[in-house]
């Protein structure tokens, strides 16, 4: 009788934990350092620097330029010859792996540092609305965004996240750089 007791109270208190509210913040709200920390964080590791940063030769090969960390493709940085046949069936990297050949044509890495030129007058909706929808400057009246930017994987980001990446990249030193327009393959 007093191991079917305990038993029911056991089951009863599991029970009753499991359907409280969890607070997966119980100090209150993140801090704005923290909430770049973690943006920064999650810039790292999703790679965003691999198409957004020019890049300068290190010890293992090309490492992002400090000083022009997520400003995009250079403006002046002229694009070298392909074969545009090759294009149709590849995708291709410029040595920066900030312009991007492909059937869809060239894509150009975007300058997302907090100038003014990269995400510094957009707003948080704006920032959600290209990661989720895919639209140009977060602009219901843009084009899509191109290959190989992956949208509609880090579209699948939680709120949070997404809101520690735009926090963390509005910090971000502004770089100053008009990233050419995409170039259709009608044009190649």
């Amino acid at each position: 009788m007093l191991k079917t007791l305990l038993l029911t109270a056991s089951a009863g208190l599991v029970f009753a934990s499991c359907q409280q509210k969890t607070d997966n913040n119980p100090s209150g709200p993140i801090s704005q350092d923290s909430l770049v920390k973690r943006g920064a964080y999650l810039v790292t590791i999703m790679g965003c620097n691999d198409c957004h940063s020019p890049k300068k030769m290190g010890p293992q090969g090309p490492v992002p330029d400090e000083q022009l960390l997520l400003s995009g493709h250079p403006a002046s940085m002229p694009l070298a010859k392909f074969d545009t046949a090759t294009a149709h069936n590849w995708v291709l990297f410029n040595m920066n792996n900030t312009a991007i050949v492909g059937p869809w044509g060239i894509s150009f890495g975007a300058n997302i540092s907090s100038d003014e030129t990269g995400i510094g007058t957009w707003t948080e909706a704006q920032f959600f609305k290209a990661m989720r929808e895919g639209k140009a400057k977060g602009l219901d009246s843009n084009r899509m965004l191109l290959p190989p930017m992956p949208w509609p994987t880090y579209g699948q980001a939680s709120d949070e996240d997404l809101k520690a990446i735009f926090a963390y990249l509005k910090s971000t030193k502004p770089v100053k750089n008009i990233v050419p327009q995409p170039i259709p393959p009608t044009q190649l």
